[in-house]
C-alpha cells in the first residue's frame, strides 16, 4: 500500500524572482523603447534639426520682409497723397491763370476802347452815352448794358444819375414805359455813375408782355450837364445815339 500524495509542497525561497529584478527588467524595456524611437526618428528624418533651424531662420526673414513691405506701402501712400496735393495745386494754378487771362483780355479791350475814345483823330465830346444794349433773361426781364464816356475834360470826374424810358407800341397805340414802371417801383432812384473817362452800367428791367419796344430814351443828370439821347431798340446790340 502506497502513501498518499502530500497536500503541501515545499519550494525553496531563492526560486521566486525578486521585485528588484522585475523593476530592472521594466526599466530596461522602457529604455529599449526610447532608444528604438530615437533611432527610428533619426533614420526617418536625419535632417530634422537642420530643418527646424532653417524654419526659424525663414520665420525671421519673413518678419523682416513684412516690415519692408509695410514701409514701402507707407511710402506709396505718402507719394500718392503728395501726387494728389500736387494735382490739386496745379489745377488751382491753371484756374487762376485762366482768370488772369480773362482779366488781361478785358483790360486789353478796355485799352482798345479808350484808345479809340481819346485818339488823336477822335472828336472830343463831353458827357455822352456811347451805347446801350439789351439782352433777354430767363426770368422774363431784360438785362441792359450802358457805356458812358467823356474825353473833353480828361482831368474832370463826371458824376450823376442815369435813367431811361422805352418807347414803343402797346395795345395798338404808342406808349412809353418810364423808369419807375421798368423797375416796378413808384420811386425808383436813378442809377449813379462816377468816372473820369468811361464807365459801364448794367441792371435788369421788366417790360409789359403786351408791349413792343422800338426806341430807348436815355437821360443823364449830373455835374457834367444834362444829356438826352435816343437809341433804336436792338436786343443784344448797341447803337449810336441820335
Amino acid at each position: 500500500m502506497t502513501d498518499p500524495a502530500p497536500r503541501f509542497r515545499i519550494v525553496p525561497r531563492n526560486a521566486v524572482p525578486s521585485r528588484g529584478w522585475i523593476a530592472a527588467i521594466a526599466v530596461a524595456w522602457l529604455l529599449s523603447l526610447a532608444g528604438a524611437w530615437l533611432l527610428a526618428t533619426w533614420l526617418a528624418a536625419p535632417g530634422l534639426g537642420q530643418a527646424q533651424a532653417g524654419l526659424r531662420a525663414a520665420g525671421r526673414s519673413t518678419a523682416q520682409l513684412q516690415g519692408q513691405v509695410d514701409e514701402l506701402n507707407q511710402r506709396l501712400v505718402t507719394l500718392q497723397r503728395s501726387d494728389q496735393i500736387s494735382r490739386a495745386a496745379n489745377g488751382e494754378l491753371q484756374s487762376s491763370l485762366a482768370e488772369r487771362d480773362e482779366e488781361i483780355a478785358g483790360l486789353r479791350a478796355d485799352v482798345a476802347f479808350y484808345e479809340r475814345l481819346v485818339g488823336a483823330t477822335t472828336q472830343r465830346k463831353g458827357l455822352n452815352v456811347h451805347s446801350i444794349e439789351f439782352a433777354p433773361e430767363e426770368a422774363g426781364t431784360w438785362r441792359y448794358r450802358a457805356v458812358l464816356t467823356q474825353n473833353l475834360n480828361r482831368g474832370a470826374i463826371s458824376q450823376g444819375q442815369l435813367r431811361f424810358s422805352v418807347e414803343g407800341v402797346r395795345a395798338g397805340k404808342l406808349a412809353s414805359i418810364g423808369w419807375n414802371e421798368l423797375h416796378q417801383r413808384a420811386d425808383a432812384a436813378g442809377q449813379a455813375y462816377s468816372f473820369r473817362y468811361f464807365q459801364e452800367l448794367g441792371g435788369s428791367v421788366m417790360l409789359p408782355k403786351d408791349f413792343t419796344p422800338q426806341h430807348v430814351r436815355v437821360s443823364l443828370r449830373g455835374n457834367g450837364g444834362n444829356v438826352e439821347q435816343t437809341f433804336d431798340w436792338k436786343p443784344a446790340a448797341g447803337g449810336e445815339g441820335k
